[in-house]
């Protein structure tokens, strides 16, 4: 029988001190990542627990909305997002605090401390929602 043998790795906290694997960061991050070039950073909207005649939703009912959401609301713009002048000429197709309407799935999944958040390009905005009652993926 074969041994596996992997290299030694050091695991650290968020200052870059070194920890044992057993134990807990001391701190957690406090602030959400600072988003580059043409992206802007999401986060999606809690799903509801229920439908509208009270029934319970199934946590794989709840998933795949979370999942599947077309509606996001956009929390930060990268530094270069809608500064391409021949591509929006316009101007910005949203600011921070906008609720937004996407493709389903798109983007790049993250969570932090269990909250999902999207990373999206610019010109994946399709939208601009007042209130994101009520919209849904068809």
């Amino acid at each position: 029988m074969s041994e596996i043998i992997t290299p030694n790795k050091t695991i650290v906290d968020f200052k870059g001190k070194n920890i044992k694997a057993d134990e807990e960061p001391q701190q957690k991050p406090t602030q959400l990542p600072e988003v580059r070039g043409y992206r802007i950073l999401c986060a999606v909207p809690s799903v509801d627990e229920a439908y509208e005649s009270g029934i319970i939703k199934a946590g794989t009912t709840k998933h795949i909305e979370e999942h599947s959401t077309v509606v996001l609301f956009v929390i930060k713009l990268g530094d270069m997002a809608y500064a391409d002048k021949d591509r929006f000429p316009t101007g910005p197709w949203c600011k921070e605090g906008d609720f937004v309407i996407t493709r389903a799935y798109s983007g790049t999944r993250i969570k932090i401390h269990g909250k999902e958040f999207r990373i999206i390009n610019d010109d994946t905005v399709e939208a601009v929602v007042d209130d994101p009652r009520g919209y849904e993926r068809a």
